[in-house]
């Protein structure tokens, strides 16, 4: 009976080593497991905050155009956003629509896009160069006698313009301006630029 108590008091000395053991493996996976998640969950927390900060550069703008005249209308709507990627340099999209129509004589859509750098050599001076490609469709009045037109026509803008905080205002001109296919009427043309 004694050897049987003693047997019993090194298997129960046994077991408990083995349960221990087994605690320690099982808490010791639990602990990697719990720093696992918790770096997975801190790694995700640092991936939305980059970008949430990707929208602390964007700035939007645009214009709106409206004109009237001697049975003439015009109006352009051109929304656009930059990226700032710091005090000196920006860069962004735009996007513009403008309907012109001349009663008896026309009526015109102009769609398109454009791509703009901007460079602040410093705070008050705004440098700016802007691609812009324009899908043009013009419908003559049936009475003048004109084949209607659908062409896509580029422009290259290099401008200048004084800053201040939001509102630059300028002028650009166009590089590659034809006088014959051009949705402006001159090449030089003085601009407004407002981003928020």
């Amino acid at each position: 009976m004694l050897l049987l108590l003693l047997y019993a008091s090194k298997y129960n000395k046994f077991h408990k080593m083995k349960n221990l053991k087994s605690f320690y493996r099982n808490y010791t996976i639990f602990i990697i497991v719990f720093c696992l998640f918790s770096a997975q969950m801190m790694a995700q927390e640092n991936t939305y905050n980059q970008k949430s900060d990707f929208w602390n550069h964007v700035r939007f703008g645009g214009g709106i155009g409206l004109s009237f005249g001697n049975e003439f209308f015009s109006g352009t709507l051109a929304p656009s956003a930059i990226y700032q990627f710091n005090d000196q340099f920006a860069l962004g999209l735009a996007l513009s629509g403008t309907y012109n129509s001349q009663k008896y004589y026309y009526k015109s859509t102009i769609l398109g896009g454009s791509i703009i750098v901007l460079f602040n050599p410093i705070n008050e001076i705004q440098i700016s160069a802007e691609f812009e490609e324009n899908n043009v469709n013009i419908n003559w009045d049936n009475r003048l006698g004109f084949a209607n037109e659908n062409y896509w026509y580029p422009s290259l803008f290099l401008g200048a313009g004084y800053r201040t905080r939001y509102v630059t205002i300028g002028i650009r001109y166009d590089v590659l301006y034809d006088n014959k296919k051009s949705t402006y009427a001159d090449p030089w043309m003085p601009f407004i630029r407002i981003y928020f």
